[in-house]
């Protein structure tokens, strides 16, 4: 499920303060790209101010002429946890730019290609999307762009909005959350989902927890996937 959001940003609810630690940490041996990028899609790398590199998937348009390039927003896509940039390569990527975007997929420290944060333990939510506006008000020329989060990224981007009235960001075409973690954190619904799907909640957990996911397909597919997916798609 997706949700476009308008700018501006007073219609969201009150978020944490983006100090306390969040539950994106360093995935320090995930160094080989878990796929191939399809053709039009390239690897770059951003260096933030503190001198560490995030990895930055682009796609630049296909469809669209010079002139109507500046009136179409670029997309920026921010993943979730357990994913990289990667996730938005074979299908997100190509897609948009083909209806005429230039599209860039973050991966956050710690995951994919990007450097591990320096202290070695997870990022904080403000930092998280101090990165991302870094990388906005670099690379975008001003042009301000489309932001788009996936599960723990659309907290992310809930967080950049937050800080637009303060104008400690750059500002947004829209935004979109697309299964978003809400404001108040996962807590609620785990816990509606614990006593509704008890023994389902009890295999998310290990598959989550323990990274069981990385070790079953059965149940990668349960815990990321819609029950159809190809096999050969879940096993890419």
């Amino acid at each position: 499920m997706g949700v476009l959001v308008n700018i501006p940003s007073n219609i969201l609810p009150p978020l944490p303060s983006g100090r306390g630690r969040c539950a994106v940490s360093a995935n320090l041996g995930s160094a080989t790209p878990p796929i191939n990028l399809p053709d039009g899609v390239s690897r770059s790398s951003f260096e933030l101010p503190s001198g560490l590199r995030m990895e930055v998937l682009s796609c630049p348009p296909s469809s669209s002429s010079p002139a109507t390039q500046s009136k179409i927003a670029p997309v920026v896509f921010v993943h979730g946890s357990y994913h990289a940039a990667w996730c938005w390569a074979v299908h997100w990527l190509p897609h948009f730019s083909q209806a005429g975007h230039h599209c860039f997929a973050l991966s956050l420290l710690g995951q994919g290609e990007s450097d591990p944060p320096a202290d070695r333990v997870p990022q904080t939510l403000e930092l998280h999307a101090s990165d991302v506006a870094n990388f906005i008000e670099s690379k975008l020329h001003g042009i301000p762009p489309v932001l788009v989060g996936h599960s723990f990224g659309g907290l992310i981007v809930q967080y950049y909005l937050h800080c637009l009235e303060s104008k400690r960001y750059p500002m947004l075409a829209s935004a979109v959350l697309a299964c978003s973690v809400p404001p108040t954190g996962n807590t609620a619904v785990v816990m509606r989902f614990l006593k509704s799907k008890p023994l389902a909640s009890i295999k998310v957990t290990w598959s989550l927890a323990a990274k069981g996911f990385a070790r079953s397909l059965p149940l990668c597919r349960e815990t990321f996937f819609s029950p159809d997916i190809n096999h050969s798609e879940l096993a890419r």
